[in-house]
C-alpha cells in the first residue's frame, strides 16, 4: 500500500478499532485516518487511496457496524469534522457531525424536526446514507440536499429525490463501490419553542433507556419486516436470553444483543446468523440485518 509521503503523518498503521466502534469490539485497521478539521484534506487523502485502488471504508462513529476480530484491510476513515451553519428554518451540518449533538443544537435554536434523533447514535452523514430514524421520524423526511464528493464526478449536490429513500436504505447505500464521501447535509426544519422540543427529546431518551439495554451496543440488529417487528418475532421463537459465547440476546428487547461476558465479534455474528435461521424456520420470515459486517471475516 502506497501513500504520498506528506500523507503519512495523518495515518496510523495497525490501529485497533475497538475504541472507535460503538460496540467496543473489532481488530486493527491496516491504516486508520481520522480527520477533525479539513474537508479538503479528507477528500485529498481518501481520493489518493481510491486512485491506488486501496480498499477504503468510511467508519463514521462506528454505530451499527460489526467489525471483524481479524480487523480491516486497507484504509479506515473516521470523519470527525463538526461544522454547522444555521438558516432561518434549516441547518447544514458536516457529514462527520454527531447526529444527537446536532439535534440538541437545533433544539437550542428553536428548530424542530430532529427530535427523533435525540436517542440515535451515529453521524449526520451516516444517517443520510442509511436513512436513520426513530419514533416515527427519519432523515428522509427532512433532508433537502446532500453535498457529496464522488470519485468519478467530483463534488456534487444531490437532492432528496435523487436518493431513492426507503426504509433504512438509499441509492448511496446500495452503491457497491462506496467511493463517495458525505461532506455536508442540509435539513429543512420548522420553528418551535425550545422547551417543547427539549421535552419531546427527553421523552424519547427516557423511552430508550426504559426499553433498550444500556452499555455498548450495535443498536437494532435486524430491520423490522413489513407490518411486524423483528424483536417480536425473535421473542416469539423463545430466543430471549439465548447466548453464543459472550454475546446474548437482551432480556429487555430481543432485537438488541448484549456483551454478557467477554464477547468477540465472531460471537455476535454467530448469534445473528443463528437468530435469522431460527426465525426463518419457525415463522417463514427472513430477517435482514440492520448491522453491517465490516472487515476480514
Amino acid at each position: 500500500m502506497t501513500f504520498p509521503s506528506d500523507f503519512l503523518p495523518y495515518l496510523r498503521p495497525n490501529e485497533p478499532l475497538a475504541r472507535y466502534s460503538a460496540l467496543r469490539l473489532g481488530g486493527p485497521a491496516e491504516w486508520l485516518y481520522i480527520e477533525n478539521d479539513s474537508s479538503a484534506r479528507l477528500v485529498e487523502i481518501v481520493s489518493a487511496a481510491w486512485a491506488e485502488n486501496i480498499a477504503t471504508r468510511i467508519l463514521g462513529s462506528g454505530a451499527n457496524v460489526l467489525i471483524s476480530d481479524r480487523g480491516v484491510r486497507g484504509l479506515v476513515v473516521i470523519n470527525r469534522i463538526m461544522q454547522v451553519d444555521f438558516g432561518e428554518t434549516s441547518v447544514t451540518a458536516s457529514g462527520g457531525h454527531g447526529l444527537t449533538a446536532l439535534a440538541r443544537k437545533c433544539a437550542k435554536r428553536g428548530l424542530s424536526g430532529l427530535e427523533w434523533a435525540a436517542s440515535v447514535p451515529g453521524t449526520v452523514g451516516g444517517a443520510a446514507v442509511n436513512n436513520a430514524g426513530a419514533h416515527n421520524g427519519n432523515i428522509a423526511g427532512i433532508l433537502t440536499a446532500l453535498q457529496v464528493y464522488d470519485f468519478e464526478q467530483g463534488e456534487i449536490t444531490l437532492q432528496n429525490q435523487d436518493l431513492s429513500y426507503a426504509y433504512r436504505a438509499s441509492s448511496l447505500k446500495k452503491r457497491p463501490d462506496r467511493r463517495f464521501i458525505v461532506l455536508n447535509v442540509t435539513l429543512s426544519l420548522r420553528p418551535a419553542n425550545p422547551e417543547t422540543i427539549n421535552a419531546t427529546m427527553d421523552e424519547f431518551v427516557a423511552y430508550r433507556k426504559h426499553s433498550q439495554p444500556t452499555g455498548a451496543s450495535l443498536g437494532s440488529i435486524f430491520k423490522n419486516p413489513p407490518g411486524d417487528y423483528a424483536g417480536r418475532l425473535i421473542e416469539s421463537c423463545g430466543l430471549k436470553g439465548y447466548t453464543v459465547g459472550g454475546a446474548q440476546i437482551s432480556s429487555r428487547h430481543a432485537n438488541f444483543f448484549i456483551n454478557s461476558a467477554g464477547a468477540t465479534a465472531a460471537d455476535y455474528r454467530a448469534l445473528i446468523e443463528h437468530v435469522r435461521d431460527v426465525v426463518t424456520r419457525e415463522t417463514g420470515v427472513i430477517l435482514e440485518p440492520e448491522v453491517e459486517f465490516v472487515g476480514d471475516w
